[in-house]
């Protein structure tokens, strides 16, 4: 069935050394997608230099890129490793100069910086100086995140998305929701959903998790797929859409309080009072 939906294009800004992490951004855009948009109307959309550029010449290479490409973005997602990237003339390189440029217009971007190990002999020292120097710098601008590996990212990004499109007032300015009448759509606002309003998935997860004492949900994920285990009962498995579906039924609890992370990974969660007495009522 047709439906409209508001399109929020997500510019994907990251040096040469992480192209595993392109794909898994683009992936789980992928996912929250079929999950969300026809129930939403709101439809993600993946953007990179080298899916959405063109040869050209007349001007600067990474001018062309925020004119084309950039300036139409309203959130970023960056990635970084071992390298900066390329300078551009006006940035120590390509990726920060899209960051910057971003961020100075009002936007969100979401930051990224990998942990996991490397071979010394592949790195490049200035590279990886520049890495360090960068990331010491937007410490004092934002929240940056980290991540171990690439299955410790995907599930980052995963949550950390939905958290994002939740709560960033820029964000929810832009979506919008069909009226069904004449005049202005109406526009979500960041008011917390009303519990009563939960998704079916959502309400299974809570009423599994308080079958058991300890109201514990787990995050599992191994080399097939993620698993959330609530009390006794396990929900998702191979990656792809039944797994992404009760990944974001555990962050809307979480959204409203139900659930609160205990730990540092995002890998245990607990029912919080409100989430044993909703529970109660289910």
């Amino acid at each position: 069935m047709a439906y409209q939906a508001t399109v929020i294009q997500i510019m994907i800004a990251s040096p040469g050394d992480v192209a595993e992490e392109r794909e898994v951004i683009r992936t789980v855009i992928h996912d929250w997608n079929e999950v969300n948009a026809a129930t939403s109307h709101v439809m993600l959309a993946a953007v990179g230099w080298e899916t959405h550029s063109s040869p050209e010449l007349g001007t600067r290479p990474q001018e062309l890129i925020n004119s084309r490409l950039l300036k139409d973005c309203d959130l970023l997602i960056g990635a970084f490793w071992t390298r900066l990237g390329t300078p551009t003339g006006k940035s120590p390189s390509g990726t920060v100069e899209e960051i910057e440029e971003h961020v100075a217009a009002g936007k969100p971007a979401m930051i990224y910086f990998s942990s996991r190990p490397v071979a010394p002999e592949s790195i490049d020292a200035e590279q990886y100086a520049q890495v360090k120097a960068v990331r010491e710098k937007w410490k004092s601008d934002g929240l940056i995140e980290t991540y171990e590996n690439i299955s410790d990212f995907r599930n980052k990004i995963s949550k950390q998305l939905q958290l994002c499109l939740l709560k960033n007032e820029y964000l929810q300015g832009l979506i919008v929701l069909e009226s069904g009448e004449e005049g202005p759509n109406e526009i979500i606002t960041t008011q917390r959903k009303p519990v009563h309003n939960l998704s079916e998935e959502a309400r299974t997860l809570l009423k599994a998790a308080a079958a058991r004492k300890d109201g514990t949900i787990l995050k599992i994920a191994y080399m097939g797929g993620r698993v959330i285990q609530a009390g006794s009962q396990k929900f998702g498995g191979d990656r792809g859409r039944e797994s992404a579906k009760w990944e974001n039924a555990l962050n809307e609890l979480e959204y409203n309080n139900l659930v609160v992370a205990r730990g540092y990974k995002g890998e245990v969660f607990e029912l919080t009072y409100e989430g044993w007495t909703l529970a109660d009522t289910l």
